[in-house]
């Protein structure tokens, strides 16, 4: 008889562990669609069973709607007798911000807050963001940008980091995981682990390589990241990009060497790992999102995001269960993700 986990229909199936592993966002051909429990929206919960969902811009107009969505999902996901969602969003201050005035603050970037030199100012933007996202039920914030901005010409991060300098990103970062978390009661996220603040590629458009030995990571890159450990904070989000220092052929999203050898066991990292958008043009462009999700689960995500197409979504769940079917995927490595998704979960 083949030990080989079969694809069932009872609540304890491998569709329904693995479907506790994806976080996925949601379209809609019209705005109520977008803004409501749309098709697409059901569909995250009824069939892929996710254990997460991601909030847009396109999904927000006003607190009272943002909160009327959460509750429906969150109830049909509950009559489905499954855990708690997770609710996220990208929430960080400054150009990034899903949920917009009037009803929400329209708060600073993070290199204004680390301009202020005191951590304390960063504890409290944390937390301000944290009141403001529980009361709709967003229970997960994507920040702090734990990036060094050491690069002039980089396009994607800038402002959205703290500090050129890393002993002052380190310093904010770590004090807004604590805003984020002791205080507000929310889930934090660091990002994009390693670091993405020395390239001039946006990995949302290409596959950016850094090119640094590992003592200097150590010293600049990963500084902020160990600070945000020692913190406790419970995510951390991968980047899409070549570090040849710590794996010459894959990205951080997809390396053992990186997700596994160096943040679980070098760093001392218990909490979720979770991808960044597996729909970004650094990895789909080069594997495709399915394999790209198959990859980042062997390398130890114990989540994978996908914020937008319906196909993309059901590609990555497909991958996926067919990759423990034929082990390519151990079964462990699912269940090994499925209890710090459980423990993540109990902490809210």
């Amino acid at each position: 008889m083949s030990n080989k986990p079969t694809v069932q229909t009872s609540e304890n199936t491998l569709t329904e562990q693995i479907g506790q592993m994806l976080l996925f966002g949601w379209n809609g051909e019209t705005e109520e669609e977008r803004l409501g429990a749309g098709p697409h929206a059901l569909r995250l919960i009824d069939e892929f069973a996710v254990g997460g969902i991601i909030l847009m811009g396109r999904n927000a107009a006003s607190a009272a709607q943002v909160r009327s969505t959460i509750s429906e999902l969150q109830a049909r996901n509950a009559a489905a007798e499954r855990p708690p969602l997770f609710v996220a969003v990208d929430q960080e201050g400054g150009r990034v911000q899903r949920l917009r005035p009037p009803d929400f603050t329209d708060f600073p970037f993070a290199k204004e807050i680390g301009d202020t030199g005191d951590p304390e100012n960063a504890r409290a933007f944390a937390s301000a963001i944290a009141y403001e996202l529980s009361s709709v039920g967003i229970n997960w914030d994507f920040a702090p940008v734990l990036d060094v901005n050491n690069n002039p010409d980089n396009p994607v991060i800038g402002s959205r980091s703290y500090s050129e300098d890393a002993d002052i990103a380190a310093a904010m970062g770590s004090a807004a995981v604590r805003g984020f978390q002791n205080d507000g009661g929310i889930l934090a996220c660091g990002k994009h682990f390693p670091g993405h603040g020395d390239t001039n590629v946006d990995s949302h458009h290409a596959l950016p390589t850094i090119l640094h030995d590992l003592q200097r990571l150590n010293d600049v890159e990963l500084k902020p990241f160990r600070a945000a450990i020692d913190a406790g904070v419970a995510a951390v989000m991968t980047a899409h990009i070549v570090f040849p220092a710590l794996d010459a052929d894959r990205p951080a999203t997809m390396s053992p060497a990186i997700l596994t050898g160096l943040l679980r066991e070098q760093m001392g990292f218990a909490g979720l790992i979770i991808t960044d958008d597996l729909e970004m043009r650094g990895v789909k462009d080069h594997w495709g999102s399915a394999e790209a999700a198959v990859q980042a689960v062997v390398a130890g995500a114990d989540i994978l995001l996908c914020c937008h197409a319906q196909e993309s979504q059901q590609a990555i769940r497909d991958a996926v269960v067919e990759a423990v079917i034929s082990e390519r995927i151990p079964k462990s490595r699912i269940d090994d993700a499925c209890k710090r998704i459980a423990s993540a979960k109990a902490r809210l």
